[in-house]
């Protein structure tokens, strides 16, 4: 649900300004509560107390209703992850919780309501700990059938697929994600430490991406540049 700020006296929309030199009257954090939109400009106001009782107990509860085989998930379906402790009373459950978890392989299905919204969640074991993934429920997937992607001209030639059956494996490694660093970051960095010492001659140069007119050479030479 989507919720706008208002005046908690008379209800009215409050506005962010970026500029400066809009004059408008200034209103108290403490006097801006949320309302939602009934009708046009007319809101209901809602505090935060009526908010966290209409959540009721799955604002601090994760109810999990099923266990499924984590490798069934799609990632498209993950959106954050976040680590799940235990306070002292609920230690022994969640360990029994997490062996469980690892010895089948499975993962906990469930819901949880943060920030006014309620989330599908998945329950799996990261290492020695319990962690949780919020989810997008199937309706607010985007069906690849729906997009204007213009359809490919041609099917790709038994050359050109065998040529990139080639570069595939000689390209395949075992997932490891500490091979990989932001270099974008640190080119970044970089450049403004540079600007700052006042050493620029000029932009950095960018690679510009080079037409395939010919798909079977351009694989072939990527082959070759790989040995």
């Amino acid at each position: 649900m989507h919720f706008h700020e208002v005046h908690v006296d008379d209800g009215a929309r409050i506005e962010h300004s970026g500029s400066a030199r809009r004059r408008t009257r200034r209103s108290p954090y403490k006097e801006i509560v949320k309302g939602y939109e009934v009708a046009d400009g007319k809101y209901v106001v809602l505090e935060d107390e009526e908010l966290k009782a209409a959540a009721g107990e799955a604002s601090r509860v994760i109810e999990v209703e099923e266990f499924v085989c984590a490798g069934e998930i799609d990632p498209v379906m993950f959106e954050k992850s976040y680590f799940l402790g235990s306070q002292d009373e609920g230690k022994d459950a969640y360990r029994l919780l997490h062996d469980a978890l690892a010895r089948s392989g499975r993962a906990g299905i469930g819901r949880w309501v943060f920030h006014d919204r309620e989330y599908l969640v998945a329950v799996r074991v990261f290492d020695d700990v319990l962690g949780m993934h919020t989810m997008r429920f199937h309706d607010e997937l985007i069906a690849a059938k729906d997009l204007e992607i213009p359809a490919p001209s041609r099917k790709p030639s038994e050359r050109e697929l065998e040529i990139a059956g080639k570069l595939v494996q000689t390209l395949e490694a075992k997932f490891d994600p500490q091979a990989f660093e932001d270099t974008y970051r640190e080119r970044l960095l970089e450049y403004i430490e540079a600007k700052a010492k006042g050493k620029l001659d000029a932009l950095p140069k960018r690679t510009e991406a080079q037409d395939a007119d010919d798909l079977s050479a351009t694989l072939e030479a990527s082959l070759a540049a790989r040995g």
